[in-house]
């Protein structure tokens, strides 16, 4: 692929080629001077050398016509270096059933004559957006590495690295190795997309390893900076894995963006895999305890001929284990964590990249996502739950011609109908998530049941009993994954059923007029048949025309023109438990649109969502574009945020640059507005009750707005609190959910435990941390009472170090929005004013996050203690 170089760089480069290749046909010249003529041997000899002479020549002609090519095989990248991205005009015409790649070269290095690693801007036909990152190449011998090269093969290319799969760039971005020594990427409108972070670190040049690292160097060639230390979704023979980094998968081999559901991890411990978009399940572990034992010891994962090893090093020695044995490689191979959450090995073979192993499991049935949501996974067939009791069903699958899809449920689940809803029980099912002993509960068959009727977020309660018959493992599970037939243990999936009246339980029906009447019940089935299809199609266009009716609501959009503006919902950009976000364009305006599962949002939750955002307008709250509600289909239409979700920026995930105190101080500070605005500045009081990084969104200038309204609760002025059932996301809510009796507070609290997350620069439960580590409020507080705030300051950032005086400030202020008693915790409003600095955080503040004695005052009946959730319910991810 073409490639834009300095001219400045290459000027010196072939200079210094040409001034050596010069200097030798003079020497040469010399030589064949100083022999005598008439000697036949000396005319041999000369004779010879000319002729090297000529080939040295045509050698150098040839450098000059392809000056990249030949800097690219012998030269590093120095600084001041500038790369673009750019389709060539042949390109345009190009149409093919399979679709290509794009490949445009910035630096490349040889295995052997038949592989090779390159670095550089990569796409897929057609070429609308392009990631920067390195590829593993085959076959590439004859080529020209000063044109773009095409592959028209189905995995004729693995990207094996990428600095930005979650933004991609457009058309003409460029790449710059600055001349203070940092890597950039920038978009065609100089927006930067990420950065190496290097600036100031004595770096000099970059180039390409023969392993596939791409390495920033020193003067003393040692390394500054390596891809190989910021996996994305595979891992190279001789990389190393270690403790606290983790591989995320692309949503597919050719499309790079992100998938969220799966992530494979190390732990000090060993290895850890788990699924799920609402909270992180656990579906595969591999674990040697004695990795974990002593100090300054790293835990690794390497990729070596013939296996797959768990590795312990220490500034002495190192240890290594096998932990899955690999196929010998043949040719060159690699380990990708795949969007279905398998761990596969691929090697190049029968000229493409081919899958030789499944690394973790070969049942297929102990996937996470094998048969979607709800499925039932046996003999690797899918089916959808059927309780043995009765005959009713309660699930359909999503697409009967693809029944791995998953199946949902006939009525969706609502917190607003709690007293409606029952558990189904399915014989001999199992779930994946019984290797995750801390998410275990023991207990007796019934409390398992009533703790999950008890909680709205629970949507299942799987139990399998112990050898005594008598207790056994209880798991609640908010989001149902894939569940394993022919296994024992029993399956508790919580439905939605809709009591019949009084009068008819206990009515007696005669049975003789079903002898009488057999034809007049049929023609009445018929028109109740009928009746029931009618009215469903009105109910439908009634809800249309209620969204219709609204008073102020945004602009409305047809289902077709929101396909054609996302190009058939082709380019997603994230995906939560409510609907998947798609990137889209609008009347040349780029917009998000966020198409909900009508299982897991409701008209109710729908038509919340569209009031309340609709009409509210501040700077830090997203704003709703437009929505759609045409029959089935229920989409919302807001402005893009080109940075995405917080979480992607605190989470130190894909290698970003961690942020400086600077804009994490400025992110907080637009928050507190936003929220302040929601709870003391509207009409009516508007309780966000999700507040979390996923639904803080970034702009270009990493300016924060609240998103998300699907969960809001309105509260009136004259009311102190509202009676609601539990929702939100476990891990942010506050304790007096357990009572239902909330106020705008239960934000507050989230709001502290988001401050620590963006002051961590780590989830609030993160599982890759040590035992005594995983919970950050439980090590806030520990770190509180013994006067080591600073011990939890993101160790990534030099930056955050340098302002710790300021940092601890805040984290007082989130310890001050922590407190357990909803009484001591500041409003929004004075949550800004300590911002400003115009107050100071309130002293004498308690540390225990988790007292649930401020809730004893509450009457029982109206706390319903009789169905609180099981204790962990409240802490676990989601």
């Amino acid at each position: 692929m073409e490639v834009a170089v300095s001219p400045m760089t290459l000027a010196v480069s072939n200079a210094k080629l040409t001034s050596t290749l010069s200097s030798l046909v003079v020497f040469l010249s010399g030589c064949m001077s100083s022999f005598s003529e008439g000697s036949l041997e000396r005319c041999i000899l000369r004779e010879s050398m000319a002729a090297l002479g000529f080939i040295l020549f045509v050698f150098t002609s040839a450098c000059l016509a392809l000056q990249t090519y030949c800097q690219f095989l012998f030269d590093t990248a120095d600084l001041s270096t500038v790369w673009a991205s750019r389709v060539p005009d042949i390109l345009g015409g190009y149409k093919q059933a399979t679709d290509p790649c794009l490949l445009r070269f910035l630096d490349i290095q040889g295995l052997d004559h038949l592989n090779f690693f390159g670095a550089g801007f990569y796409c897929v036909f057609p070429c609308n957006t392009f990631i920067f990152g390195v590829f593993a190449i085959t076959s590439i011998r004859d080529y020209n590495f000063s044109e773009p090269q095409l592959y028209g093969e189905e995995h004729s290319v693995l990207v094996v690295w990428s600095a930005n799969r979650d933004r991609q760039v457009r058309q003409n971005a460029t790449l710059s190795l600055t001349d203070n020594g940092d890597l950039v990427l920038q978009d065609a409108g100089g927006s930067l997309v990420w950065s190496s972070n290097t600036s100031g670190r004595s770096v000099v040049g970059m180039n390409m390893t023969e392993s596939g690292n791409l390495v920033l160097f020193d003067h003393n060639n040692v390394t500054v900076w390596q891809s190989f230390d910021y996996p994305a979704d595979a891992l190279l023979p001789g990389q190393r894995l270690v403790a606290g980094k983790s591989l995320t998968p692309s949503m597919s081999f050719d499309n790079l963006t992100i998938s969220s559901q799966f992530n494979f991890t190390v732990r000090p411990d060993g290895v850890y895999a788990f699924a799920g978009y609402q909270e992180p399940q656990l579906y595969h572990r591999d674990t040697n305890p004695s990795s974990a034992s002593g100090r300054n010891r790293q835990t690794y994962v390497v990729l070596t001929s013939g296996s797959l090893n768990l590795g312990v090093s220490a500034p002495k020695d190192k240890v290594e284990y096998v932990m899955y044995s690999l196929q010998i490689s043949r040719s060159l191979q690699c380990i990708r964590f795949e969007s279905d959450g398998h761990l596969r090995l691929y090697e190049w073979t029968n000229d493409k990249w081919s899958v030789v192993q499944d690394i973790l499991d070969p049942d297929q049935c102990n996937y996470p996502t094998v048969c979607g949501n709800y499925g039932i996974c046996s003999g690797g067939q899918c089916s959808c739950p059927m309780p043995r009791s009765t005959n009713v069903t309660y699930f359909r699958q999503i697409d009967d011609q693809r029944p791995n899809l998953g199946c949902i449920l006939d009525t969706p689940i609502s917190c607003q109908s709690m007293e409606d809803h029952q558990l189904i029980e399915v014989h001999n099912v199992s779930y994946f998530n019984y290797i995750d002993q801390n998410a275990e509960v023991l207990t007796d068959e019934e409390s398992c049941k009533k703790a999950c009727l008890g909680n709205c977020s629970c949507h299942a309660a799987l139990f399998q009993y112990d050898k005594d018959g008598l207790n056994g493992s209880c798991l609640l599970v908010s989001e149902v994954l894939s569940l394993v037939g022919s296994s024992p243990g029993t399956a508790f999936l919580k439905v939605h059923i809709t009591k019949p009246p009084q009068w008819v339980k206990n009515r007696r029906v005669p049975l003789l007029p079903y002898t009488l009447g057999g034809g007049t019940a049929a023609l009445v089935l018929f028109v109740i048949v009928f009746a029931v299809i009618r009215w469903r199609r009105n109910e439908e266009e009634a809800d249309e025309d209620e969204f219709g009716e609204l008073p102020g609501m945004p602009k409305r959009f047809s289902f077709q023109s929101l396909k054609v503006a996302t190009k058939e919902f082709s380019s997603k950009i994230g995906e939560g438990g409510f609907g998947s976000v798609f990137s889209g364009e609008l009347d040349d305006l780029i917009v998000a649109v966020k198409n909900l599962h009508r299982a897991a949002q409701g008209t109710n939750e729908f038509l919340a969502e569209v009031q309340i955002i609709g009409g509210l307008h501040h700077i830090n709250l997203v704003r709703l574009i437009g929505f759609c509600a045409e029959k089935a289909h229920r989409l919302l239409v807001y402005e893009y945020m080109p940075r995405g979700s917080l979480d992607k920026w605190i989470y130190h995930g894909d290698n970003k640059a961690p942020l400086d105190w600077h804009t994490r101080r400025k992110i907080i500070s637009n928050i507190t507005k936003g929220l302040s605005y929601l709870h003391e500045e509207c009409r009516q009081r508007i309780a966000h009750l999700d507040i979390k990084p996923q639904n803080i969104l970034l702009d270009d200038n990493f300016d924060a707005k609240v998103a998300d309204f699907g969960l809001s609760k309105l509260i009136d002025r004259d009311q102190s609190h509202v009676v609601t059932r539990m929702r939100g996301t476990p891990g942010y809510m506050a304790p007096e959910w357990l009572t239902s009796q909330i106020t705008e507070k239960v934000d507050v609290y989230s709001f502290g435990v988001l401050v620590m997350e963006i002051i961590c620069g780590r989830k609030n439960l993160d599982y890759s941390q040590p035992a005594g580590s995983i919970q950050l409020i439980s090590l806030l507080q520990e770190k509180a009472k013994n006067g080591k705030l600073e011990d939890l300051i993101d160790r990534n950032s030099e930056d955050m170090h340098t302002h710790k005086d300021e940092v601890i400030q805040m984290m007082n202020l989130a310890i001050w929005c922590l407190q357990s008693d909803s009484s001591r915790r500041p409003a929004m409003s004075l949550v800004v004013k300590v911002m400003e600095g115009e107050r100071q955080v309130e002293s004498n503040l308690e540390h225990n996050f988790f007292d649930l004695s401020a809730l004893n005052a509450v009457p029982v009946g109206e706390a319903n203690l009789s169905t609180l959730p099981i204790a962990s319910a409240l802490s676990s991810p989601r």
